[in-house]
């Protein structure tokens, strides 16, 4: 492969890199929900979160950057890769649906990214740990409010709870992909640089265990899964449209012709 994205040569680039694609998908779409929400308050609730993820997004790609060593900025990584150069779960690159497959999707990559960045703060890579640590407090934020939306839906109305349930039933099949370890990250969570992704799952379980259970909906039975995409540039068709619209103003108006953002 000719693209530096497909190398392993240089596993801590690639796992930084996969940090931060996976809050700046999911920063955009909650982005898409600004003007679309419920109500005035979720409306400026999705500004916030989405925010957020692309302050982490911000952060993580410009280390990444660093670590590729090829003068880039994380303006660069963001907005100037194509589709198969990116390395987020398939789950944040799924359409937001109506309120509760969103509920859905946040609250369970929330408790994942939440119990991913507690073992990053303690990192061996000073950066790591840095970026972890400070993202923690926002994400400890995120999964509170999808934990409380989840909530509201499940014990709402038999409708609410309908829709809730229907975004678990839609989403479930991408589970198995949050939990993906390749032989590199194995490799890195040994030396303390990162956390094997398989080694969050027992935790992550008990966790959606509990919300769901009190939130009165059940865990989906599924024998589809995903597995086996990100990391070789596989995604579904929707991350290809989600970055015609997000990249569009950066390609056509380049740094190469003064624009700068």
């Amino acid at each position: 492969m000719n693209s530096p994205y497909y190398t392993e040569e240089n596993p801590h680039y690639q796992y930084v890199l996969g940090l931060g694609d996976d809050a700046l998908i999911l920063g955009q779409r909650w982005a898409e929900w600004l003007s679309k929400g419920p109500n005035l308050e979720l409306d400026i609730a999705s500004s916030n979160l989405s925010l957020d993820l692309f302050g982490q997004a911000d952060l993580w790609l410009t280390y990444a950057a660093e670590l590729e060593g090829q003068g880039k900025d994380s303006d660069d990584l963001a907005f100037l890769r194509d589709t198969v150069d990116f390395r987020n779960h398939w789950l944040v690159e799924q359409p937001n649906g109506d309120w509760g497959m969103t509920t859905a999707r946040m609250v369970m990559f929330s408790i994942y990214q939440f119990i991913r960045y507690e073992r990053l703060s303690k990192s061996s890579d000073v950066r790591i740990a840095e970026i972890a640590s400070k993202a923690i407090k926002e994400v400890t934020y995120h999964r509170r409010f999808s934990s409380e939306w989840c909530m509201r839906l499940g014990q709402g109305t038999e409708e609410s709870n309908r829709r809730l349930q229907t975004g678990f039933n839609e989403l479930w099949r991408f589970v198995a992909e949050l939990f993906e370890t390749p032989a590199w990250e194995r490799a890195l969570a040994e030396d303390g640089l990162a956390v094997a992704s398989e080694d969050l799952r027992e935790e992550w379980d008990q966790a959606m265990h509990e919300i769901m259970d009190a939130a009165g909906v059940v865990r989906p039975e599924t024998t589809g899964r995903v597995i086996g995409s990100r990391h070789n540039g596989h995604h579904s068709e929707h991350l290809g449209h989600l970055l015609c619209e997000m990249q569009f103003l950066q390609k056509s108006y380049p740094k190469s012709s003064g624009a700068v953002w």
